[in-house]
Parts: C-alpha cells; sequence; structure tokens
C-alpha cells in the first residue's frame, strides 16, 4: 500500500509539473481585463484535461501490463482516485 501511495503522489506530482509546462504558453494570465473573453482560459483548461486522462490511461494500460495478477486490482481504486485528483490539478494549474 506504502509503495502504491508513494507512486501514486510521484505520478500527479510529475504530471502536475508536466501539464504546466506544456501549457503555460496556453490562456492569459490577467483573467480580469476588458478586453479579455474565457475563450483562451477555456481551451487551456480543455487541453490540461484531455493530457490529463490521456497520461492516466496509458499509465493504467502499461501498469496493467506490466504488474503481476495479484495487485491489478489495486489499480482501479488509484484510477478513480486520479480521476478526482484530475480536477485539482486543472484548478491549480488555472490559477
Amino acid at each position: 500500500m506504502a509503495a502504491g501511495t508513494v507512486g501514486f503522489l510521484a505520478f500527479e506530482t510529475g504530471t502536475y509539473y508536466l501539464l504546466r509546462w506544456v501549457t503555460s504558453p496556453l490562456g492569459m494570465p490577467d483573467q480580469y481585463q476588458p478586453e479579455n473573453t474565457i475563450v483562451p482560459n477555456w481551451a487551456k483548461a480543455v487541453i490540461v484535461l484531455l493530457l490529463y486522462l490521456l497520461l492516466v490511461v496509458a499509465a493504467v494500460l502499461t501498469l496493467s501490463n506490466q504488474l503481476p495478477r495479484r495487485y491489478r486490482g489495486q489499480i482501479m481504486g488509484w484510477f478513480y482516485l486520479s480521476l478526482l485528483a484530475g480536477f485539482v490539478v486543472v484548478f491549480v494549474i488555472m490559477s
């Protein structure tokens, strides 16, 4: 269980920094300007969510192939927790 928690936290931290780096040129930093629209920031949020889902699904597929059968039952719990963490990642990246 401890190895899974450490792996999960390492994956989420790495994913956060990777997505922050990839999406840094997108969106507008000052959202309260009169000429600003919601479109650039909405596009950034959608791109972050899609890339996050892509990374999570790729990690689940890789782990389900590499782990022994007795550990595969734990993957779905971490997958669901990762989906919930995805919304936190979006809010943190957008702020």
